[in-house]
């Protein structure tokens, strides 16, 4: 991997991991020939129950699946699954309206009178490739361009929403009529956007339009440490470059793994084997729920 590209990783992954709707999109299947050691998955045990932290991956190809069987198996020990938001809401009209509300200006401000002349250099060069017109993007946040563009691209290789990992395992719970449980409201995850400050939301603009340029190569990468559950080769790529964000990577990641673990713990005091399905950013390196857990005197084995 080139060094350019690992600097370049941290914030497309982390942008487009953040909401249900987008992510980086991976090719989950197993090779018959070649079956990893390993997981994205982690099981902790309690008295009571086991709970299962399985890293999702949010928008995939149809020659993802079949899913690895010993997911599979996961899944159908549990009595009860829990996503990180209830995806159908996310994709209500109530919500879309309301994340276009809260992505767009009023009082006749636009996009062009709130970024640098660079920023909108490099979003008038990438439009132009994409064969938008720019005059279509003036009304609307930085924050909800930056979705937009990635929503395109993602669209543009091939990848959908409906086929990711989260995707699929709540359509599978909700016909097997199994109980799910959500971390956080569909409001607090278009909050975790539309909160962020003027400087922040250029920024994560600026360096979406940078990025969105190797996602391909990016995907690759994701793939194999995804694939054999090498949580230390994801948490490289994703963490890379992160000391320059520190208050970014806090609002997103730390702060929602600590408001976490005490759902966690609640479900670890309850009857009945529990999957928890989030995504994957959120298993690695310190700070995350596998590391929180630990620190709180959990045993958590990767399976």
């Amino acid at each position: 991997m080139q060094h350019k590209s690992k600097h370049n990783y941290r914030l497309l992954y982390f942008f487009i991991s953040i909401l249900i709707v987008f992510s980086i999109p991976v090719y989950a299947q197993e090779n018959p020939g070649n079956t990893p050691e390993k997981h994205f998955l982690w099981a902790v045990q309690s008295g009571k129950n086991t709970v299962y932290l399985l890293g999702s991956i949010h928008i995939l190809k149809k020659d993802a699946y079949p899913l690895p069987d010993a997911i599979e198996k996961v899944y159908g020990c549990c009595s009860k699954i829990v996503f990180e938001t209830n995806l159908d809401g996310m994709n209500d009209p109530a919500s879309q309206n309301k994340m276009t509300k809260l992505g767009s200006y009023t009082g006749g401000q636009t996009l062009s009178k709130n970024i640098s002349t660079q920023t909108y250099e490099l979003l008038k060069q990438r439009m132009a490739d994409a064969n938008v017109p720019l005059e279509r993007l003036e009304t609307f946040r930085p924050w909800f361009v930056a979705l937009a563009i990635t929503a395109l691209e993602i669209q543009r290789l091939g990848y959908d929403p409906e086929l990711g990992i989260d995707r699929y395992f709540y359509k599978k719970a909700q016909k097997d009529g199994k109980e799910m449980i959500f971390l956080e409201t569909n409001e607090q995850q278009l909050n975790l956007m539309a909160h962020m400050n003027k400087h922040q939301q250029e920024m994560f603009l600026k360096e979406t339009l940078k990025e969105l340029e190797i996602i391909e190569e990016m995907a690759s990468d994701m793939v194999k440490a995804w694939e054999t559950g090498n949580a230390d080769k994801l948490n490289l790529i994703t963490r890379t470059g992160f000391d320059e964000h520190p208050d970014i990577y806090n609002r997103f990641f730390i702060q929602r793994n600590k408001n976490w673990i005490p759902q966690i713990e609640k479900l670890m005091k309850q009857d009945g084997d529990v999957l928890v399905i989030i995504g994957a950013g959120h298993l690695v390196g310190e700070q995350s729920l596998i590391d929180l857990l630990g620190k709180k005197g959990y045993q958590l084995q990767q399976r």
